[in-house]
């Protein structure tokens, strides 16, 4: 929370965060994803946030990438891909992704 706050002062349009959830009690990282959602919409921020949860980076986000080995194996609206049995298949490792 505070390298959070610490990079808002220099008033990003862009804030990239590491695993914000990592090593954070449950209820912690509720309220540390509660407060992204916040600040992006009050202060119009874009969040390149990487997560291992792919739950919580779906509420969080407009787009969201899928990895596995370095390449990106699925991309499109966060919504859209957790609703899909291709975000299964490409996050468990089976199917064609």
């Amino acid at each position: 929370m505070l390298v959070i706050g610490r990079a808002l002062m220099t008033t990003p349009r862009l804030v990239a965060i590491d695993e914000p959830s990592l090593g954070l009690a449950p209820n912690i990282t509720d309220q540390v994803y509660e407060r992204l959602i916040a600040l992006r919409a009050e202060r119009r921020l874009t969040l390149l946030i990487v997560e291992q949860s792919s739950t919580r980076a779906m509420m969080v986000g407009g787009r969201m990438m899928l990895m596995r080995g370095g390449e990106i194996v699925l991309d499109g609206d966060a919504r859209a891909l957790g609703q899909s049995e291709a975000m299964q298949a490409a996050y468990f490792g089976y199917g064609e992704h």
